[in-house]
C-alpha cells in the first residue's frame, strides 16, 4: 500500500493519501485543506477515490473536504459524537478566529467504534480514543496507525478545547493504542511520523519514566 503525507491548510494538518496497488482504491485521511495536490497524487497513480476519513471534526481537519466533494461526489466519514461538529464548521470556524465563509461537506456519514473499511483487500480498523475530541478515532491499517490529534511525537493532543477530557485521552492511549505492538508505524495529525514503541518510552506525557 501507498502511503503519501500531504501537509495542509492554515495549521500545517497532516492529510494521508492511501493507494491500494492492486485495486488502485484510495482512500485520504484528514483533507485539511486545498484538495489539489492530493488529486493530483491520485491522478499519478491512477487511483479511485472511494472516500474521506476523519480522525476527528475539528476545522482544521476538514476544511477541504466540500470542495473535494464538488469534484469526486465521495462521502465523508466521521465518528458520530462529532457530527454536529463538522456540520457547524462555519460556527466552529468563528469560535476560532477563522473566516466562517467555508462550508461542511455535503455528505457526512457516521461510523462507531465497531465499523470496519476497506481499500482492495486492506481493512481498516477503527479505534475510538476519546480524549481530544468525544468522537477522536485512530485508524489502523496493517502495521500503520494513522492517530490524529491523540497521539504526536513525543506528544499528545490538547484537551482544552470544548469536549475534550485528559482523563478520557490518557485512557485512550494507556488501554487502547500502548497495547499495539511496538513495531506499529504512528502517522499523526501534525508533525513527524513516530512508532508505538518510541512513544512507551520516550513521550513526555505517558513514557516509561511516567508510568
Amino acid at each position: 500500500m501507498i502511503i503519501k503525507t500531504i501537509p495542509l491548510g492554515m495549521l500545517g494538518t497532516n492529510s494521508y493519501l492511501l493507494v491500494d496497488e492492486l485495486s488502485k482504491e484510495a482512500v485520504i485521511i484528514d483533507l485539511g485543506g486545498d484538495y489539489t495536490g492530493v488529486f493530483e497524487e491520485i491522478k499519478q497513480h491512477n487511483a479511485d477515490l472511494k472516500y474521506i476519513l476523519n480522525t476527528h471534526g475539528h476545522f482544521d481537519h476538514v476544511l477541504g473536504e466540500k470542495d473535494a466533494q464538488d469534484v469526486a461526489n465521495i462521502p465523508v466519514y466521521v465518528h458520530e459524537k462529532d457530527l454536529d461538529m463538522v456540520k457547524n464548521l462555519p460556527i466552529q470556524l468563528t469560535k476560532f478566529g477563522f473566516m466562517d465563509n467555508i462550508q461542511p461537506p455535503s455528505d457526512i456519514k457516521t461510523f462507531t467504534q465497531n465499523d470496519m473499511f476497506k481499500i482492495g483487500d486492506n481493512e481498516i480498523k477503527v479505534i475510538h480514543t476519546p480524549g481530544h475530541t468525544p468522537g477522536s478515532v485512530c485508524f489502523l491499517i496493517g502495521n500503520n496507525l494513522f492517530s490524529g490529534d491523540t497521539l504526536f511525537y513525543t506528544s499528545v493532543g490538547r484537551t482544552d478545547f470544548e469536549g475534550g477530557s485528559f482523563a478520557d485521552l490518557s485512557k485512550s492511549i494507556k488501554e487502547k493504542l500502548f497495547v499495539l505492538d511496538d513495531n506499529i508505524n504512528v502517522y499523526p495529525g501534525h508533525d513527524a511520523k513516530t512508532t508505538i514503541g518510541y512513544e512507551k518510552k520516550y513521550n513526555c506525557y505517558f513514557g516509561s519514566d511516567n508510568f
